[in-house]
């Protein structure tokens, strides 16, 4: 009940221009989209396929308009250039969300990766550390991976 509370005055706080709460901590969409971002910039050539598959995880995760992940896009892009770890967008995620809603944005998460039709090392490194960082057991790390290839139309190779 706690919890639902905190989400609460969490809505009801208006964040900063830099999608910071009061306290000080990203936005939850804020480090939700920095994450995905993070996963697409793991990518050296990344392609307009990946920017759509993050709007689509944005849209998907906080039921905003196209428009409006497009500014969260950009605003995590701007606020992932200047980030020293992942562990402050981590850490908000973690703490405030239940597993079944890490496992989603690991999901989504891979889905950026395999936009393009193809996972990188950087790209499954990054993923890897994020999953770490969020307390994801390596069995539902697996399965998020595979749920998501399929959903790429991928077959068995990397």
């Amino acid at each position: 009940m706690f919890k639902s509370l905190m989400d609460l005055f969490d809505t009801l706080a208006p964040d900063d221009a830099f999608g910071r709460s009061r306290g000080g901590t990203p936005s939850l969409p804020l480090a939700a989209a920095v994450l995905l971002v993070e996963v697409m910039r793991a990518d050296a050539d990344f392609s307009g396929l990946e920017r759509t598959a993050v709007r689509r995880a944005l849209t998907a995760l906080f039921a905003v308009s196209d428009d409006e992940a497009d500014a969260l896009t950009a605003q995590a892009e701007r606020t992932a250039r200047t980030a020293s770890d992942l562990f402050a967008f981590t850490s908000p995620i973690d703490e405030r969300w239940e597993m079944p809603q890490k496992l989603r944005l690991l999901e989504l998460m891979w889905g950026v990766a395999y936009a393009d039709g193809r996972l990188g090392d950087i790209e499954r490194h990054t993923l890897w550390r994020i999953a770490d960082l969020l307390h994801i057991p390596q069995g539902a790390y697996v399965h998020a991976r595979l749920r998501a290839k399929a959903a790429a139309g991928l077959g068995d190779e990397d």
